[in-house]
């Protein structure tokens, strides 16, 4: 598969957050073309401040591996990861990170940080921007703008 054909999956995972009230994201971690994880935002759902899609993709990826060492592994996302996820790959050894739309307010993988390539770090992640990156962008402003009226 495909980096357009693996954020298309992490989009489908994406929607299953409208059915409770999250903001629309989703992430996929796959090996090469083989999807080891996906999960969407469960903030809401959960009640949990840290049920972002890329940490719950992160935990059902260590669970299907059987390891926290994701070394060898891709996550895919629809929105620039914040800074918890961002930090989340680099402590999980994700070797490549691929994300649709920046986050110019809460961006930490290049927007306002650069979390995954800090060469103070052990650790430092492969990005790839701008994938699907319109389509993934639509999905947030529909959520948004719907929540304004």
């Amino acid at each position: 598969m495909t980096d357009e054909e693996l954020m298309r999956v992490a989009l489908e995972e994406a929607q299953l957050s409208l059915e409770h009230g999250d903001v629309p994201i989703g992430a996929v971690v796959a090996r090469g073309p083989e999807i080891i994880a996906r999960a969407h935002n469960q903030r809401e759902l959960r009640n949990d401040p840290t049920a972002h899609a890329e940490i719950l993709a992160l935990r059902e990826a260590a669970e299907a591996i059987g390891s926290w060492r994701l070394g060898g592994l891709t996550m895919y996302v629809t929105l620039e990861p914040c800074a918890m996820c961002a930090g989340g790959l680099v402590l999980a050894r994700i070797d490549r990170l691929v994300y649709g739309p920046a986050d110019p307010r809460a961006g930490a993988a290049l927007s306002l940080y650069n979390i995954p390539q800090d060469p103070r770090l052990n650790h430092e992640v492969e990005i790839t921007t701008g994938v699907l990156e319109e389509e993934c962008a639509v999905l947030l402003r529909n959520f948004f703008e719907a929540r304004r009226l």
